[in-house]
């Protein structure tokens, strides 16, 4: 199993409103406080990249760059970096905590319990996908899953990062299901031969919304047995 966060485990309101306003507030206070860090400088150097600066542009505009991003949710890598730090900083010394969906922790915890092999792909950066579950409200969900990915891997919009995840874990993609709520991101999964699930969640899924995918609105709809 595969599974996408928001959306999907979790809600998107959560990210957006919660997660992204708290990396966006401490940012600037963060990378001073962490600069000669080695995780740090090499996302601020990529982000410099990554925006067309000099690798050695100023901070002040780097981090210019870097809350614009912010505030119109791109999938830049330092970025995920830089707030995935934060959030883990954040879970351990403000009680920030991670929001799941109760039917996603019980479907986790049923899957788990059945055999199944659970793995997370999100735009988030992998620390930021850890501490997340790690600091849920129904608690730590990490012993569940196996391993995370992250746009580190490749795009989600794109068939081949789901190839690599299906060869990083060791199986035929066939023999993974991937549940997101976006149809591009099933649509590359499938492209790469995949299952897929699509997640159609009420608080979270556009009035009149279709998918080509087969579909759920919660976990407790979705059976997945184990091969014997």
């Amino acid at each position: 199993m595969l599974v996408d966060i928001e959306g999907t485990t979790s809600t998107i309101a959560f990210v957006h409103e919660v997660l992204f306003p708290y990396a966006d507030a401490r940012l600037d206070a963060f990378v001073a406080a962490h600069r000669r860090e080695p995780e740090v400088a090499g996302a601020m150097r990529d982000s410099a990249v990554l925006a067309g600066e000099p690798a050695g542009a100023p901070d002040t505009t780097v981090l210019a760059h870097l809350h614009h991003w912010l505030a119109n949710d791109v999938k830049a890598t330092p970025l995920k970096t830089l707030q995935g730090l934060i959030w883990a900083e954040g879970y351990v010394q403000s009680g920030l905590r991670g929001h799941v969906y109760p039917d996603a922790a019980a479907g986790l915890r049923r899957w788990h319990a059945a055999g199944l092999v659970l793995y997370v792909y999100s735009s988030g950066s992998v620390e930021a996908q850890k501490v997340l579950f790690g600091n849920s409200v129904h608690g730590d969900l990490s012993p569940l899953l196996r391993g995370y990915f992250d746009t580190t891997t490749g795009p989600k919009r794109e068939a081949a990062s789901y190839a690599s995840i299906a060869a990083a874990i060791g199986v035929a993609p066939l023999d993974v299901v991937f549940l997101s709520d976006v149809d591009a991101e099933l649509d590359a999964a499938r492209g790469a031969g995949m299952q897929t699930i699509r997640l159609l969640r009420p608080a979270d899924t556009p009035p009149g919304a279709t998918t080509t995918h087969p579909s759920a609105t919660s976990f407790e709809q979705i059976d997945i047995t184990p091969p014997a």
